[in-house]
This record gives structure tokens, sequence and C-alpha cells, in this order.
């Protein structure tokens, strides 16, 4: 049977000192989870202008559905304006508002979420009241929940950030955010008691927690695991915490081990890494190849 997951939220170009690249963290999940062959769509809005139309034809050459994709007039299309001084953590300013901030709720979409497998959310995306009412009626259809947490200061409210975790079965954050979240509540900074805390107060099914170069953490019921990272030359990071969930998600339907998804998507996060933009093209097969049988790139 063929699985389906339905991503959801911001969908816009970086731009970069010398080029732009399509991007917004679900539209770079979705589009890497059609690498491993997954029935991936995204949920998002663009504007009628050019940069809209350009985003359009970019998700047709990946392969992924229009359908739910929301054109309209009252708003540009997303920009991000992205610092790539530091090659290991590119910073964003995010204009609002724009197009995404304005997906409407139309019944095509609760059709597409409750037929999904799994539906892939964010905290950027609910900085607008209209895409936020829209995310939560959603959530309240959807059958397993995946919350990237993906906080961008300043566009989160802790409010919301922890509405939108008590919605979640699973969720990934990376290790700033897990402190962060951590502080919120006076909890130990020692990642598995950290992680072991957030877990239990918003009931997750799984908690995991990418640590950079490090590699990630998972906890699950079945208990805590560890991967380390797979050293690569790093051509640059965007994209490869959201090649990490993809390839966790891909995993995760496929009834993997703990061990062996956190394996795999940290391969596929440091593989990302050595290519340059959010969204190579890629197989299972190329992580297995470059990554895990070499450990070297």
């Amino acid at each position: 049977m063929t699985q389906t997951i339905t991503c959801f939220g911001e969908i816009l170009w970086d731009v970069l000192p010398t080029s732009k690249q399509a991007g917004g963290a679900p539209m770079n999940v979705a589009a890497d989870l059609r690498n491993f062959g997954i029935n991936a769509q995204m949920i998002s809005r663009v504007g009628t202008d050019d940069l809209g139309r350009e985003l359009i034809q970019f998700l047709e050459q990946k392969g992924l559905p229009l359908d739910l994709v929301q054109i309209g007039q009252s708003h540009l299309t997303g920009v991000a304006k992205a610092n790539v001084s530091d090659t290991n953590e590119v910073t964003y300013k995010i204009v609002q508002p724009v197009a995404w901030d304005y997906i409407h709720l139309e019944p095509n979409l609760i059709d597409a979420v409750q037929n999904s497998d799994l539906f892939v959310y964010g905290s950027l995306a609910a900085r607008s009241q209209m895409t936020h009412e829209t995310l939560t009626a959603l959530l309240a259809v959807a059958r397993r929940k995946v919350f990237d947490v993906n906080l961008r200061a300043p566009h989160y409210e802790r409010t919301t950030v922890e509405e939108l975790l008590h919605q979640a079965d699973i969720a990934k954050l990376n290790e700033h955010e897990l402190v962060e979240l951590s502080d919120w509540y006076g909890h130990e900074n020692e990642l598995r008691q950290a992680m072991e805390k957030l877990r239990e107060r918003y009931s997750l099914e799984t908690l995991c927690v990418t640590l950079g170069e490090k590699g990630a953490a998972l906890l699950d019921k079945t208990g805590f695991v560890q991967q380390a990272g797979f050293p690569v030359d790093v051509e640059d990071t965007i994209g490869s915490g959201d090649a990490f969930l993809a390839a966790f998600l891909y995993k995760t339907l496929q009834g993997a081990t703990p061990q062996n998804t956190l394996e795999f998507a940290c391969a596929t996060g440091a593989y990302v890494a050595t290519q340059r933009g959010a969204t190579p093209t890629f197989t299972a097969e190329t992580i297995v190849e470059k990554i895990l049988r070499t450990e070297v790139i």
C-alpha cells in the first residue's frame, strides 16, 4: 500500500548573497520524502508574482503535487534572506506578511490530511492568525502528527509552541531548541534527562533531537538511543535537518528499529551537507553507498 505524508506550512525563496534557492522546512521535507519514493504532498500558498510561478515550477520538477498549493493575489510569495557567514549555522531574516501566512482552510486540505499516514507541521507557519487557524483545524483530523519544532526568532511564542507540542505524536527539535524548552520548565540540561522530561510533559510517542555534527538522539517507549554523526566535508548545512527528518519518517513508516532509523537519518543529513542547496536529488541507495558503507566522503 502506498504511504502518504502531507507537509504543511512555509514555502519560500532563500535569498543568498549570490543566488536564491527554493526552501521552507516543510517543503524541503516533502521533496526529500519524494526521493525515498514516499507519496509526499505539500500544503502551502504562493502569490501570483514571478517568484510564485517559479516555486510552482520547482515543485513540479521535484514531483510534488500542486493541488494543495494555493495561489493568492493579495500577498507576495515568501522570501527569507539567508546569512551564510557561518557555514554550520545559517541564519535567516524571514519576511512577513507573505502568501503562506494566509493558507485558507478548504475541503481538499481536510480530505488530504485525513487520508495521510503522517501530517508534518512546524512552528513558523503558526506565526499568523489565519494559517494558525487552518493548522489547528487540520491537526484535529490528522491521524498521526509530526511536529518539526523549528524555532525561528522572533516568529514564535511559548504558548503556541506548547499548544503544538501537545498535539504531536512525534516531535523533532535540535539541541539548541531542547535547551530553550528545558529552560522554560527549569529542567536539567543533561540530554537524556531533558528529553525524558519533555516527552513525559507532552505525552509524546517519540522525541528526536538532532545534535549537529555530533549526530542525534531518540527517545520512545522502548528507551533511549543515540547515534554519532558521520564525518563529511561540508558544502553547506542548508536543508540537512529537513533531510534528517524525511529519512527518519521514511524509516519510521518502514517499521525500522530506533537505532537503524537514527543511523539512516544521520547519514542522510550528512550526505545533504556535502551537497549544495537544500534539496539535492538522491535515493536510499545513495545514502548507503556514499555514507553508510564508507563513512567518509
